[in-house]
Parts: structure tokens; C-alpha cells; sequence
């Protein structure tokens, strides 16, 4: 049986993911907007700003003490799984 801390740090865990989604819900309206621009699938995919948002991650995580590996494995998932969307979402003009 779990303890009482433990059921209560993870309560605050459930807390924390309930934000997140909401700002998943937010990025995903943005990425919305940016894909009504594109006129091309193959604008999808934006290798040199990729590249420019894992090294600003990295440093990012670095200076607030976070595990950088932590950080750009979720955010590499986070730019595949919108890509993904894109590609999914994506209407030719």
C-alpha cells in the first residue's frame, strides 16, 4: 500500500499535468495559426528553427538547473508530435 506522502505528491504530480495540458492546449491554437500560412507541406518542417529551439532548450534548462536530457527528449516528442499534426492537418490553398 502506498503511503500518505507518497498519494500526496502525486496528487500535486496530476496538478501540474492538468496545467500542462492546458498549455499543450494553448501551443496547439498557435501551431494552428502558423499552419494556416503555410502554403507547402514541405514548409512543415522548419529544420533550422528546430535546431535554434533545442540549443535555447538546452540552455535554457542549464541555467534553471533542469536535466537538459530530460527537457530535449520531451521537447523533441513535443515538435515530432506536432509535426505530426500539421502533416495531419495540413490543407492545400
Amino acid at each position: 500500500m502506498l503511503s500518505k506522502k507518497i498519494f500526496k505528491i502525486r496528487n500535486k504530480l496530476d496538478k501540474i499535468d492538468n496545467k500542462l495540458l492546458l498549455l499543450i492546449k494553448s501551443r496547439g491554437k498557435l501551431v494552428d495559426l502558423v499552419l494556416k500560412e503555410k502554403q507547402y507541406k514541405k514548409e512543415i518542417i522548419d529544420n533550422k528553427r528546430i535546431k535554434l529551439i533545442l540549443k535555447n532548450i538546452k540552455r535554457k534548462s542549464l541555467d534553471k538547473n533542469i536535466d537538459p536530457v530530460i527537457t530535449l527528449k520531451i521537447w523533441k516528442a513535443m515538435i515530432s508530435a506536432f509535426i505530426d499534426y500539421e502533416y495531419r492537418n495540413f490543407k492545400k490553398k
